[in-house]
C-alpha cells in the first residue's frame, strides 16, 4: 500500500475494484464501512453485488476481465472534461500525452460494449471520482489474478496520477495483501528477481554487497524461476530439487491434475509447514516448523507495517521455528550463519543489508512497529509514499496500455465464466481453520454460486447437487442461488478440496509477474 489503514477513517472517498473486502479482509472493510457510516462516500467496481456493495452510492458490476477498458473510459472522460488535476501531471509525471492517445480509443460508449457499463454511467463515475480530492483507491486479487494483471496494476496508478491523488494523505494506490505476511516475504527478497529490501538480483553493485556479506564468491546474475516455471521444470527435469515453504500447492494453484502430475515428477521434494496437507502427500521429507504464535519474530503487513510477533507457546514435538530450519541445513552443508534469533537476523543482516529497512532495529518495534521505507534510527518511518509527488524514480509515468480479453472466454460449449475467491469463514486451503469446529459449523463445503436467471434455465434449486466442468476437469458441489452473481457467471473459492474451484482453473499467466487467472475461465453448469 502506499498510505495506511489509519487514514481509512479520515478518507473522504474510496474507489474499491476487484476486492470482496467484506469477506477476504474484513477488518480492513470494517475500516471502510465505518467511514462511510462517517460520511465517505465509496465507488464499488466489481462484477459481483457482495456485500460492500449495501455501503456504496455506486456500484460498477462490470463484466469479468474488463478493468483496463473501464478504467482507460475513466480517464477518457477526465481528460474530454478536463476534470483532471492539470497541476500535478505537469509537474509530477511524464508521459501524458502517449496516455491521452491511448485512453482517447476509449469513449464511454465503445468500453460499454466491453466492460457492460452503460456509458453514462462511465461519465458520472468519473464525475464524481473528480468531485473529490482525495481518492483512496483499493484493490486485491480482482485486479492481479488475470492474464493482464500487471497492466490493471498500472491503469489503477494511472488514473490516480491522473487525478493527482498520489503523494498525500488518503490517496495513493492500496493493494490489500492476500495473506498476513506476504508483503514481509517479498520485503525479505522471497522473489526471483531481487534480494531483501527489493535490491535487484541483475544489478552488480547489488550482486557485490550481498556476495561480500554473504561470504561468497559470486551470484547469479539473472532472475531466478516464478513458480509456474519450476513447476514445470519438475517434469522437463530441469529442476532436480523442490522445496515447499508454507504453500499447498497442491491445493492452490491453477488445474490441479497438472499441478498434482508435476509434484508427482520431482526427484526429490522438501516441504516444511505446521500441518500435513494435500501437498505434503508428495513429498520426500516433511519438516515440521512451529507456528505463528509458536514463534518470536516479524511480520510486515499490507500498509508496509514491520510488526513484533512474540510466542504464545513453545512449538509442539520436533517443530521448530523455519528460520532454525534454514540454518541447520546450511550447518549441514558446511555452512555457519552467525545470527541465531530472529532478533539478531533483523539487527545484524536485514537492517544492515536493506536501506529501506536500514532504521528498523528491535528495540524500535514495541508497541505499534514503523512503517518502512525507515532509512534511520532517527526516522519515524513513512505512512504515505512519493510526498508531494516525488516518486522513487523521479516523475509518475503514465503507462498507455490496451484492454485485452481474458485467455478463455465462454463459447457454446462452455457458455459461463467461472470466478474463483475467498468466502469469510475459511482461509485459503483450511490447512489451519478446517481444524476449527465451529468454523467448519459456519461452512461446511464449497458450493457454486450461481444467478436465478442461470438456474431457472436449467431446472436447478437452491442446494441441489450440481457439476460445473471446464476443459481441465469437473466437480460436483451444491448450487447457491443468489442475486450476488450476475446471469453469466459462475463464482467459487477453493478452501475444501471435495469441490475445489481449481480443478477448473485455467493455468495460463500473466506473462510479467506470472500471476495465474484464477478469475476467468470458461465453464458449464450441469443439472445432474
Amino acid at each position: 500500500m502506499t498510505n495506511s489503514f489509519s487514514e481509512f477513517a479520515k478518507s473522504k472517498m474510496f474507489l474499491v475494484i476487484g476486492s470482496n473486502m467484506t469477506e477476504a479482509h474484513p477488518v480492513a472493510a470494517t475500516f471502510v464501512k465505518n467511514a462511510v457510516l462517517n460520511g465517505a462516500r465509496l465507488i464499488m467496481v466489481d462484477p459481483r453485488r457482495h456485500k460492500l456493495a449495501d455501503f456504496a452510492e455506486l456500484h460498477l458490476p462490470i463484466k469479468v476481465g474488463s478493468d483496463i477498458a473501464l478504467l482507460n473510459s475513466l480517464m477518457n472522460v477526465l481528460i474530454e472534461e478536463d476534470l483532471y488535476d492539470r497541476k500535478f501531471v505537469a509537474t509530477c509525471t511524464m508521459n501524458f500525452e502517449a496516455l491521452k492517445n491511448k485512453v482517447a480509443e476509449y469513449p464511454p460508449e465503445r468500453a460499454a460494449g466491453i466492460c457492460g457499463i452503460p456509458a453514462e454511467t462511465i461519465r458520472d463515475t468519473a464525475r464524481r471520482l473528480a468531485s473529490v480530492k482525495p481518492a483512496m483507491l483499493i484493490y486485491t486479487l480482482g485486479i492481479t489474478e488475470h492474464t493482464c494483471g500487471v497492466n490493471n496494476v498500472m491503469s489503477t496508478a494511472n488514473l490516480q496520477m491522473l487525478l493527482g491523488n498520489m503523494g498525500m494523505e488518503c490517496g495513493g494506490v492500496n493493494p490489500l495483501r492476500g495473506q498476513n505476511n506476504v508483503q514481509g516475504a517479498c520485503d525479505m527478497g522471497a522473489l526471483p528477481n531481487v534480494y531483501c529490501g527489493y535490491q535487484k538480483v541483475i544489478d552488480q553493485k547489488a550482486r557485490e554487497k550481498f556476495q561480500k556479506a554473504w561470504n561468497v564468491p559470486k551470484l547469479p546474475d539473472r532472475n531466478g524461476l516464478m513458480i509456474p516455471q519450476m513447476m514445470e521444470g519438475l517434469v522437463s527435469k530441469k529442476v532436480k530439487a523442490f522445496y515447499i515453504f508454507g504453500e499447498n500447492l497442491a491445493n492452490t494453484e491453477p488445474d490441479i491434475h497438472k499441478v498434482e502430475h508435476e509434484l508427482k515428477s520431482a526427484e526429490f521434494l522438501v516441504v516444511q509447514d505446521i500441518f500435513q496437507n494435500e501437498t505434503t502427500r508428495f513429498a520426500h521429507v516433511v519438516l515440521p516448523a512451529a507456528a505463528w504464535s509458536e514463534n518470536d519474530g516479524t511480520f510486515v503487513n499490507s500498509e508496509r507495517r514491520v510488526n513484533r510477533v512474540r510466542a504464545a507457546c513453545p512449538p509442539p514435538g520436533e517443530a521448530m521455528p523455519n528460520w532454525w530450519i534454514f540454518t541447520e541445513i546450511a550447518r549441514r552443508m558446511g555452512q555457519d550463519w552467525p545470527s541465531k534469533s530472529a532478533r539478531e537476523l533483523w539487527d545484524n543482516e536485514i537492517s544492515v543489508l536493506s536501506p529501506n529497512l536500514a532504521g528498523i532495529k528491535y528495540r524500535r518495534l514495541e508497541n505499534d512497529g514503523l512503517q518502512w521505507p525507515c532509512p534511520n534510527e532517527d526516522h519515524p518511518g513513512t505512512c504515505f509514499l512519493h510526498k508531494d509527488g516525488q516518486f522513487t524514480c523521479g516523475l509518475g509515468v503514465f503507462s498507455p496500455i490496451d484492454w485485452t480479453p481474458p485467455a478463455e472466454v465462454p463459447d457454446e460449449e462452455y457458455p459461463l465464466v467461472l470466478s474463483t475467491g475467498r468466502r469469510l469463514y475459511h482461509y485459503h486451503t483450511r490447512t489451519q481453520t478446517g481444524r476449527c469446529e465451529g468454523l467448519n459449523d459456519m461452512l461446511p463445503e464449497e458450493t457454486a454460486d450461481i444467478s436465478y436467471a442461470d438456474a431457472r434455465a436449467r431446472g436447478i434449486s437452491q442446494g441441489e447437487m450440481i457439476r460445473v466442468k471446464s476443459r481441465r476437469g469437473e466437480i460436483r458441489v451444491k448450487a447457491r442461488v443468489t442475486p450476488e452473481v450476475p446471469p453469466g457467471m459462475v463464482w467459487m473459492a477453493f478452501h475444501f478440496r471435495e469441490g475445489n474451484a481449481n480443478f477448473l482453473t485455467n493455468a495460463v499467466f500473466d506473462p510479467v509477474s506470472l500471476t495465474a487467472e484464477y478469475k476467468a475461465c470458461a465453464v458449464r453448469v450441469e443439472k445432474i
